[in-house]
């Protein structure tokens, strides 16, 4: 029987750690990733770990502030996930269910249910009702909109770093001819066995995106991801109805009750929630049951730890998104075989710090 948690108290630290390989795309430049670490400790004594990335650095202050300001809420009650989720939701119908706020709970979500986890003695995955074990991924750690002769030799270098059978790149160059170069290059360097996945990172506007995915719908790749601004649904679904490569959506998307209106508008071919803006664990299981009902296949954006658990509880798992942004932060990394992501058989979500590295990259 899962021990009953209660309350005590929130910690939250923020800390900025460098890239491997600096962002270049559409939505900017980064050179360093900032990070806020949320531990929850119950009176019981267990502790719930989670984390967010909140991209820039500018961004800390108001999430932690509002992660803070949820927490309190709570202090000195049982941790119940689902009831917390529902009366933060009714907290935020005078000043929004998305952004900000919904990132907050997010955070808080996720360190309640490794929480649970924790005090059932059970992997995250095993407690939704899946089981520890492999997901397949792809290497999302490069191949940005840097020069055309760079690209090969990262490329390969992506599919050696754990055996990957599929990679993603960025597309949106000034040119189309300058995209299907860029194809070209990384296909050569990975053969004909690895899956490309492409990502425009909300980079062109409607009728652009029109021209260039047509142009570039027969070059073989596994999805075209993001080409327009994600709230364009309606502009999305024109897309989806006209083009032959897969479409692919989903990290921008706040909360299922919005991704149940992406599905229901045929906005997409798939889908791929990201933990801090769908709604942490809770939210992703509610739009998980959505994809699988609906038969679209789920993929996963950010925070592999956390994601690799949800999606053996997935009906429709598809890819996981095996990023490395985090790691100097994660005291006992999860292994890649063979292009897989292992869930481990440990209780709760496998999260620890590096409290030496936290400290070092403390902001």
């Amino acid at each position: 029987m899962t021990q009953q948690l209660t309350l005590e108290k929130i910690q939250i630290r923020t800390a900025s750690v460098p890239l491997n390989r600096p962002i270049v795309a559409k939505v900017g430049q980064l050179k360093d990733w900032p990070l806020i670490l949320i531990d929850i400790y119950t009176k019981e004594g267990i502790v719930g770990r989670s984390y967010l990335e909140p991209y820039r650095q500018r961004s800390v202050a108001a999430i932690v502030h509002s992660i803070q300001d949820l927490a309190d809420m709570f202090k000195g009650k049982p941790l119940a996930p689902l009831d917390v989720y529902a009366e933060s939701m009714r907290s935020l119908h005078l000043v929004g269910r998305e952004g900000i706020t919904l990132i907050a709970l997010a955070g808080i979500d996720m360190a309640i249910w490794d929480a649970l986890a924790k005090a059932a003695n059970k992997p995250l995955a095993t407690l939704l009702g899946g089981s520890p074990g492999p997901i397949r991924a792809y290497n999302t750690n490069g191949l940005w909109l840097k020069p055309l002769d760079e690209l090969a030799d990262e490329a390969a270098a992506l599919v050696e770093e754990g055996n990957y059978s599929a990679v993603k790149m960025r597309l949106g160059r000034e040119t189309i001819q300058q995209d299907a170069q860029a194809i070209a290059i990384v296909r050569e360097a990975v053969g004909d066995e690895v899956h490309i996945m492409s990502d425009f990172n909300q980079g062109m506007a409607f009728g652009e995106a029109l021209l260039r995915l047509h142009a570039l719908d027969d070059h073989g790749l596994y999805w075209f991801e993001e080409p327009i601004v994600y709230d364009n649904i309606e502009a999305y679904a024109q897309i989806t109805r006209e083009i032959k490569t897969p479409i692919q959506i989903g990290e921008n998307i706040y909360g299922p009750r919005e991704f149940y209106k992406a599905v229901v508008a045929h906005a997409a071919d798939l889908y791929m929630p990201d933990l801090m803006r769908i709604g942490g664990v809770t939210g992703w299981m509610r739009s998980a049951s959505i994809a699988g009902a609906a038969g679209l296949p789920l993929s996963s954006h950010l925070y592999p730890e956390v994601s690799a658990h949800l999606m053996r509880a997935s009906e429709s798992a598809d890819w996981i998104e095996s990023c490395d942004w985090a790691l100097p932060l994660i005291a006992e990394p999860f292994e890649i075989i063979d292009g897989n992501i292992i869930v481990p058989d440990r209780p709760g979500s496998g999260l620890d710090w590096d409290e030496d590295a936290v400290k070092h990259y403390a902001i």
